[in-house]
């Protein structure tokens, strides 16, 4: 099943969505939680009672409170994501998958934070994992991890408005 086709079943439903966005804009690719989340806020007004944007930067664990207050139907983490694929792929990764996969540079695991969010909680939560190129120092990514947020807004977009 095509990305694409992945993430529209899983909105098929939603009432409201979170994105949150992981990274550290100053590591060039692993910014591309960040820049999605300021992309959206860009080009989508939020409507507070149908989604809301939430740039975590490297501290996802700081808005666990936030998100659980908001109660979503549908949660997506985005993040840069070492799959071994090539620079720019766009994968959902299960949650049971986290262990398998390197997620940057974030204090606390991705599926810690998952676990603890889903309990007393019943919303679906999936993870965007987008290759990086480069974690090197650098304020923004590279073209092909920025190509394929563009990609990812445009998708998302196209399910949410």
């Amino acid at each position: 099943m095509s990305f694409e086709s992945q993430l529209k079943n899983f909105l098929n439903d939603f009432e409201k969505l979170i994105v949150l966005g992981v990274g550290n804009e100053l590591k060039c690719d692993d910014g591309v939680g960040p820049y999605i989340i300021k992309r959206l806020q860009e080009q989508i007004v939020e409507d507070k009672d149908r989604f809301l944007f939430i740039d975590a930067q490297t501290v996802p664990e700081n808005f666990t409170g936030k998100i659980k207050k908001e109660k979503p139907s549908h949660l997506i983490i985005v993040d840069a994501c070492l799959m071994g694929g090539k620079p720019g792929d766009m994968k959902i990764v299960d949650k049971n998958d986290f262990a398998n996969i390197g997620i940057s540079t974030h204090s606390m695991s991705l599926s810690f934070f998952v676990k603890y969010l889903e309990q007393d909680t019943d919303f679906g939560i999936i993870f965007v994992g987008i290759e990086p190129e480069s974690m090197d120092y650098a304020d923004k990514p590279t073209e092909k991890v920025e190509d394929a947020a563009n990609e990812f807004i445009n998708i998302l977009k196209g399910n949410i408005i």
